[in-house]
């Protein structure tokens, strides 16, 4: 198992070493540590591989992120999984801004709260907070999943196209073009296979509520001139 002291090593180097894993290659399981806070921590991997990082970092952890299952044992800063296009990211500690910003796929995973933005353009990501959300929460959100076993801050899902909401506890308010929708069976199905994903135990798919969009601002409307 490899492992990268960034203390000793620069974060060039590590970025440069993961992104040149070749098909085959046994090297499928690597250590960071000392991050330190370090911004663009495993960056644009391209390989089935696991990265545990041992502390926090600053922005944009595991940005691009595609088959790497990525996993920080701290905190993150703004932006982790921006653009992740598939595999999965588990934060242990807590998310600052846009966490799973304008994300393609895969699975994003907050085991604390997550700040402002969370999931803002998400187009196709799953993402799970086991706790709180900050405001404009799901912003513009395309497509995919968000899952808040807390509590959600003012204008979630403002402007939202086709993206799933579900939320456990309270929220603050909805933004434009956003309401409360039907809990179907299919969606109670989705739901507890996310929560299973994102390792949740003692929760119900059925203790939360689901968001979507009331799809009155796909075409401009002058009686809706405000909430554009």
């Amino acid at each position: 198992m490899p492992t990268v002291d960034l203390a000793k090593s620069t974060l060039r180097e590590l970025n440069h070493a993961l992104h040149n894993i070749k098909d085959g290659s046994n090297e499928t399981a690597w250590e960071v540590v000392n991050p330190k806070g370090s911004h663009s921590v495993a960056v644009g991997v391209d390989a089935p591989v696991k990265v545990d990082v041992h502390g926090s970092v600053g922005y944009y952890c595991g940005g691009m992120n595609s088959e790497a299952t990525i996993t920080v044992h701290g905190s993150v800063g703004p932006g982790v999984g921006e653009n992740m296009m598939s595999g999965a990211i588990f934060v242990k500690g807590d998310a600052s801004q846009y966490a799973g910003a304008t994300g393609r796929g895969g699975l994003l995973v907050i085991e604390g709260n997550a700040s402002s933005r969370c999931g803002i353009s998400m187009k196709g990501i799953n993402i799970v907070v086991h706790g709180n959300i900050g405001h404009m929460s799901a912003f513009m959100a395309q497509s995919g999943n968000l899952v808040v076993l807390g509590d959600a801050g003012d204008a979630l899902g403002d402007s939202i196209y086709e993206a799933r909401l579900f939320v456990r506890g309270k929220v603050k308010s909805l933004g434009a073009d956003c309401i409360e929708k039907e809990m179907r069976p299919e969606h109670i199905e989705l739901l507890a296979g996310l929560l299973e994903k994102a390792g949740v135990t003692g929760v119900k798919p059925e203790e939360f509520t689901r968001y979507g969009s009331a799809r009155t601002l796909y075409n401009f409307n002058i009686d809706n001139a405000d909430a554009y």
